[in-house]
């Protein structure tokens, strides 16, 4: 908890980039440690890693990482895994021994699929998008502290993407989270093209108007620049709802709020998945979270407010919301 807390106090804010209701702050750190990892795009195109179902027959909440490499291979809460019997986001950032197979916690982000179109996945440019990833992540810090499971609250990932998809006008038969990022891809790269990472650059405050953050921290410069595209594109889905809520970057003082907030919040720990330990963060008007492993911050996330709701993580009272949910929505569609 130590190392997430000195990572935190330990960051600089640079000059902000602004382009339609999305600002983003570069991050650096003037004392940094980092491990030596494989990214999961580099391992699959390197054939060093497989990541399939957990079985022939499946399961929504599971998938199995296979790492034949000889260093650890790193997976990004919210990176999107394509193929098999449906799409999946990592629930967590998780660190996968070298030489073993670990069974992940993942969402479903396509509740309409369940059959295979391929044997295994490959990982997308795209992320689970900043309001929905959020939610999740504040269901699956939930799970960790009452069950000791990494679960998301499955129906209400399910009807997000729906009410998102919905609302940004990219229907999918399948009710994929990617139909989203594929209908607006043009306004999206636009986003992407104005965001460039700097040579030290670690991370990036991100804020959709001027009241909503959300933040990502690497432990080297180079995993933040595989990333930053992708993290672009996640908040560039909720700041395209958004354009009428600003039309002038997001106030500085705003962002160091938010650092401020995350660094004074409460922390706790539990045992990660892979290697190291997942941390926590509850703060006063937001929530966060750490991958750390020999004594470094791996990856360090946070969201300013992000949605609550009661549904808790229930999967059959979820699943059963989301589908009247969805039903609703198509019918209002259809209208």
């Amino acid at each position: 908890m130590d190392q997430v807390r000195a990572a935190i106090s330990n960051l600089g804010i640079g000059e902000p980039t602004f382009h339609g209701g999305l600002t983003v702050f570069p991050l650096t750190a003037e004392d940094r440690r980092s491990l030596d990892y494989l990214l999961l795009a580099e391992g699959l195109e390197k054939g060093l890693v497989s990541v399939t179902e957990v079985s022939q027959g499946g399961s929504v909440p599971d998938l199995a990482v296979e790492n034949r490499a000889d260093r650890p291979l790193l997976i990004v809460d919210g990176e999107e895994l394509v193929g098999a019997k449906q799409n999946r986001v990592a629930n967590l950032t998780l660190l996968v021994a070298a030489g073993k197979t670990t069974i992940i916690p993942v969402s479903c982000v396509e509740a309409d699929r369940w059959s295979y179109d391929r044997p295994d996945f490959e990982v997308s440019e795209r992320m689970h998008y900043a309001s929905g990833r959020a939610e999740r992540y504040r269901s699956v810090q939930e799970s960790m502290r009452t069950t000791g499971t990494r679960h998301s609250d499955q129906g209400r990932v399910w009807s997000s993407i729906d009410e998102t998809a919905d609302a940004m006008a990219a229907p999918s038969e399948t009710g994929a989270m990617s139909a989203i990022f594929d209908r607006h891809e043009k306004t999206l790269d636009d986003y992407v093209r104005d965001v460039a990472p700097a040579p030290d650059q670690v991370g990036a405050i991100f804020a959709v108007g001027e009241r909503r953050y959300g933040l990502d921290v690497f432990d080297r410069p180079g995993t933040l620049a595989a990333f930053l595209p992708k993290l672009v594109r996640s908040y560039a889905v909720d700041a395209l709802g958004r354009r009428a809520d600003a039309v002038e970057p997001a106030p500085l003082s705003g962002a160091r709020g938010f650092l401020d907030r995350l660094r004074e919040g409460s922390f706790d720990d539990y045992p990660a998945v892979g290697l190291g330990r997942d941390v926590g963060i509850i703060a006063d008007g937001a929530i966060g979270g750490a991958l750390v492993a020999d004594d470094v911050a791996v990856h360090l996330t946070g969201f300013s407010d992000p949605r609550s709701h009661p549904m808790g993580t229930d999967p059959d009272r979820s699943y059963a919301d989301y589908r009247q949910r969805r039903d609703s929505l198509r019918r209002r569609h259809r209208r």
